[in-house]
């Protein structure tokens, strides 16, 4: 039943992602929205608001390159970029799959304080929840000891508020022209797959000296 009725209801958000994917397509030479308006559901920025670089990652959390980043080359680039206030980090949402959508989705649900621990937790332990034959158990699985109850899961997936907010975002990345995952935008520069740490230095650290200029 679990199951059933999630995949009923992301089908229309997923409709509406194709849609706006052939709209993006038709309007190329349209003008973008702006890359730093908020959109529906509250941004989660990591770093300094004066952060001479901003970064902008859209994922989605059922995607191992996605999952790659955050467990081998996110701790170096929090430490090197973000906590010495040259970075900004913002972690926008993409999902490809409505495992990915309910992730995002009890992400958003543990509250603000554990958003991003959860999105960790998610990450770290990829295997055990997207490839799961019962998605409910795979989850409840990684998130219990968070203190998560089946309960607490089945409230937040049948939020069809938040799902259409999710689906939103991952919308109004495609508009941006997102098409793959993880996609950055580093400065407003669009960079797609995953990059070394040596990569992203060559490119944050002639803007941060341009900054201070």
């Amino acid at each position: 039943m679990f199951r059933r009725q999630f995949l009923a209801s992301t089908a229309a958000g997923f409709t509406l992602l194709a849609a706006n994917h052939v709209l993006a397509q038709e309007n190329t030479a349209g003008v973008k929205p702006d890359l730093m308006q908020p959109g529906p559901l509250p941004e989660w920025i990591l770093g300094r608001d004066d952060a001479p670089v901003t970064v902008i990652e859209y994922a989605s959390m059922t995607c191992g390159h996605c999952a790659n980043f955050h467990l081998n080359v996110w701790p170096a680039f929090k430490a090197e970029f973000i906590d010495t206030g040259k970075v900004r980090f913002i972690l926008r949402e993409f999902p490809f799959d409505p495992r990915a959508t309910a992730a995002f989705m009890l992400s958003r649900c543990m509250g603000d304080d554990k958003w991003y621990p959860t999105v960790d937790l998610l990450f770290r332990n990829q295997q055990r929840w997207a490839r799961a034959q019962d998605g409910k158990q795979g989850f409840l699985s990684v998130l219990s000891m968070t203190g998560l109850k089946e309960a607490d899961l089945e409230a937040c997936l049948s939020d069809q508020v938040l799902l259409d907010k999710v689906n939103a975002v991952a919308a109004r990345g495609q508009e941006l022209g997102v098409d793959s995952t993880p996609t950055f935008f580093i400065n407003g520069e669009k960079y797609t797959g995953v990059m070394p740490i040596e990569q992203l230095r060559s490119i944050i650290e002639p803007l941060v000296a341009g900054a201070g200029k």
